[in-house]
C-alpha cells in the first residue's frame, strides 16, 4: 500500500503526462477511491498547484497555470535535457548564467545516482558564434550522452561519419578514430572536438553526422588543445583562422535605434550614433559575407571604414542588380 507522500506523487506526475484526466481513470490508475483523489487534488492544491475541476458526466481535473511556479517532477530524459540547457545557458548573458550556474548545482544535488553520473559526463563550451556550415540535422539524446561518457571515460571513439549529401554510389568508408575532447555547441548546433588518429590533427565534426560505434578503443591521455583555451581554438576554427579574430572586420552606421541592433548583433559590437541611429562593428571570414550580413537589417547604412567593405557592397550591388534584370 503507498504512503500520502508517494500517492500524491504519482498523482502529480499523472497530471503532469496530459491534458485533462477524469476522476475516475486517476482513481483507477492510483488504485483508491473517488473521494481520495478529491481529497489529494486538495492537498496539491493547498500546496500551490493550480488544479481546475472540469464538468461533464465523467468531471475531471486539468493541470494548469498558477500564480507561483511549484514544485515540478521530470522524468530522467527531461532532466538531463534540463541540465543541458543550462550548462549552455552562459552565452546568454551574465545575469542568466549565474542564475543557470545555481540552478544546476540545486538539481545536481537532489538527482539520484544514475542520473548525476549521465550528467557529470556532460561538460559542454557553449560558443557564442556563427558556424559556417548549414542547418544542423536531428541529433539524439543517446548520441549525446555516448560522446559525453566516451569523452570522460578518454577512451578512443570509433564512428560512422554521414556524409553531407547523399552519395551516388554506396563506397565502403572505414570507421573514423578519434581520441574525443570536447562536446561545442554553437547557434544550435553541437560539434564533437577530437584529435583525429588518422589525420593526426585536431578536427571539429557535425554531432549530428556521428554515429558511435562498439566497443570503444582503448585509454588515452588527453592532449591539450592549442593555446589551452577551448573557447578560444574552437571560435578560431568557426572563423577559419589560427586565432580567435575575424580576418574581415568592417563597421557602419545602421538607421536604426541601437536597441532593434542589439538582438541581431551576434559577436558584433554596437554603439549609439545620435538618437535613431546606432554603428555595429562586425566581422566574417571575406568581404563579400560581411556586407551580406549587414543586409539582414534591411535599413539605409553608411560604411565607416574599411575601404573594402565598401568596395564589397559595391560588387554586391551590381550582382543583385544583374539578378534583378534576368528576372525580368
Amino acid at each position: 500500500m503507498t504512503t500520502p507522500t508517494s500517492r500524491l506523487l504519482n498523482l502529480l506526475s499523472l497530471l503532469q503526462t496530459r491534458r485533462d484526466w477524469p476522476g475516475s481513470m486517476l482513481a483507477e490508475r492510483l488504485e483508491v477511491s473517488d473521494r481520495t483523489v478529491r481529497r489529494d487534488i486538495e492537498r496539491l492544491r493547498e500546496m500551490g498547484y493550480s488544479i481546475d475541476a472540469t464538468m461533464g458526466s465523467d468531471g475531471g481535473y486539468r493541470l494548469a497555470a498558477g500564480s507561483e511556479l511549484p514544485p515540478m517532477l521530470f522524468d530522467d530524459d527531461q532532466t538531463v535535457a534540463i541540465a543541458i540547457a543550462l550548462q549552455t545557458a552562459t552565452i546568454a548573458g551574465a545575469e542568466i548564467g549565474e542564475g543557470a550556474i545555481r540552478a544546476l548545482a540545486t538539481m545536481r544535488q537532489v538527482m539520484p545516482p544514475r542520473l548525476r553520473h549521465r550528467l557529470d559526463a556532460l561538460e559542454v563550451t557553449a560558443i557564442l558564434q556563427r558556424p559556417r556550415e548549414g542547418m544542423p540535422g536531428a541529433i539524439s539524446m543517446e548520441v549525446l550522452l555516448s560522446l559525453a561518457t566516451t569523452i570522460r571515460a578518454c577512451e578512443v571513439l570509433r564512428f560512422d561519419y554521414a556524409p553531407r549529401t547523399a552519395p551516388t554510389e554506396d563506397p565502403f568508408h572505414p570507421p573514423r578514430r578519434v581520441e574525443p575532447h570536447h562536446l561545442v555547441t554553437a547557434q544550435g548546433r553541437w560539434y564533437l572536438l577530437a584529435w583525429d588518429l588518422q589525420r593526426d590533427d585536431w578536427r571539429m565534426f557535425s554531432a549530428d553526422r556521428i554515429t558511435p560505434r562498439t566497443p570503444t578503443g582503448p585509454r588515452f591521455t588527453p592532449r591539450e588543445v592549442p593555446g589551452g583555451d577551448v573557447n578560444e581554438f574552437v571560435s578560431a576554427r568557426f572563423k577559419g583562422a589560427n586565432v580567435n579574430q575575424w580576418p574581415c572586420r568592417g563597421t557602419v552606421i545602421l538607421n536604426l535605434p541601437i536597441e532593434e541592433v542589439l538582438p541581431f548583433a551576434g559577436d558584433g559590437t554596437v554603439r549609439p550614433y545620435g538618437d535613431d541611429r546606432c554603428t555595429l562593428e562586425s566581422g566574417s571570414w571575406s568581404w563579400g559575407s560581411l556586407a551580406s550580413s549587414y543586409g539582414r537589417f534591411e535599413v539605409p547604412m553608411e560604411v565607416l571604414d574599411p575601404p573594402q567593405l565598401a568596395e564589397a557592397f559595391t560588387v554586391l550591388a551590381n550582382r543583385y542588380r544583374n539578378a534583378a534584370t534576368m528576372t525580368q
